[in-house]
């Protein structure tokens, strides 16, 4: 099969970073499927483990945890899925990745495609999806108002990328909470308030003055998305007592959590590959919560996040969407669909 690799970890502006190869097509045992990879996109984990894994000398490493396909073969054990089946699915970080013609993957993390979207659209939405659910509603336990927050106010820190362009959604349509946004062009406002921002703040400037023109004193949950370490101090200030602070990055440096005994803020992180990774008893949840997501698509109450379409699916336009992301512009999500 045809596949998207390296063997050494650099820049992705180098021709080396991913190479075009040929692997060994997989076969399916347990409960795993073997799916025809149609499309896929690229996230900030791709970039992140390519700049950090070096795999075993003499062999390759393929990245790609997004991807929408179709079912060619089911393990013994499978009972959720056959072939022929158009499915969508995020993958697992210790598994090989979806940047190959075809991939193996647990059922337990797959679900039927929205029927109404294609290939392209469903590969943009399962890793920040997955991420951007278990955030609101695992994480931060963002339902209705209660007596510890009557008026919940979610606060969203760079909410144009992938996951904040379907956390806005979700929680627009699946709460009450008023949603405010963080983003710094006009091209990124206007994109978080199309996907449901009731207000918008400007990240490159302080904060807290910006939320209190909106008459608003504090904040009950905040999901920080990316950037920290440059917006702690001021996270801390605006949350209410016994707020929530989730965050999904990798802060430089760390964080100083004293900060938050005062006011009994607790802090959650959420890594969408824990399940997967671990293979906790829960791990089915992956594949009800896209199947919900597929509903609520097919509703009309979701939309798809691809905002680039780059091209076919190799190295070259892998390479190119890597630098993309790199560069913190993107807006929505990078997909790639089709081999040539």
């Amino acid at each position: 099969m045809k596949a998207v690799g390296y063997q050494t970890s650099l820049p992705a502006t180098d021709p080396q970073a991913l190479l075009d190869i040929t692997l060994p097509d997989p076969v399916a045992t347990g409960r795993d499927i073997l799916v025809r990879v149609q499309a896929v996109s690229v996230n900030p984990v791709d970039t992140k483990v390519r700049q950090r894994a070096q795999p075993d000398s003499g062999q390759y490493k393929v990245l790609g945890w997004d991807a929408a396909g179709e079912v060619v073969a089911v393990g013994e054990e499978v009972t959720l899925f056959k072939a022929g089946d158009k499915v969508f699915y995020a993958g697992s970080l210790t598994r090989p990745g979806s940047n190959s013609e075809l991939q193996l993957v647990d059922e337990r993390i797959v679900a039927l495609m929205p029927d109404n979207l294609s290939y392209a659209e469903a590969a943009a939405l399962p890793l920040t999806a997955i991420t951007a659910w278990e955030l609101l509603f695992d994480r931060l336990e963002i339902q209705q108002a209660s007596l510890k927050h009557p008026r919940p106010v979610l606060l969203v820190t760079g909410a144009a990328g992938g996951v904040g362009s379907v956390l806005l959604q979700l929680a627009r349509k699946l709460t009450t909470v008023t949603v405010i946004a963080t983003a710094s062009r006009p091209e990124t406002r206007q994109w978080v308030t199309e996907l449901g921002a009731h207000y918008v703040l400007d990240h490159s400037q302080p904060l807290l003055p910006q939320l209190k023109a909106l008459d608003l004193s504090c904040v009950s949950h905040v999901a920080s998305l990316t950037h920290t370490e440059q917006h702690y101090a001021e996270l801390v200030q605006m949350l209410a007592p016994q707020g929530k602070l989730a965050l999904i990055d990798d802060p430089a440096g760390g964080i100083d959590i004293m900060p938050l005994k005062q006011k009994s803020i607790s802090l959650h992180w959420e890594f969408m590959f824990t399940r997967a990774m671990f293979g906790t008893p829960d791990m089915n949840a992956q594949h009800q919560l896209l199947t919900d997501l597929a509903r609520l698509i097919q509703q009309g109450q979701i939309k798809t996040t691809l905002k680039h379409s780059a091209g076919s699916i190799n190295a070259a336009n892998l390479r190119s969407a890597h630098q993309l992301l790199e560069s913190g512009t993107a807006i929505g999500k990078v997909v790639l669909e089709g081999w040539n």
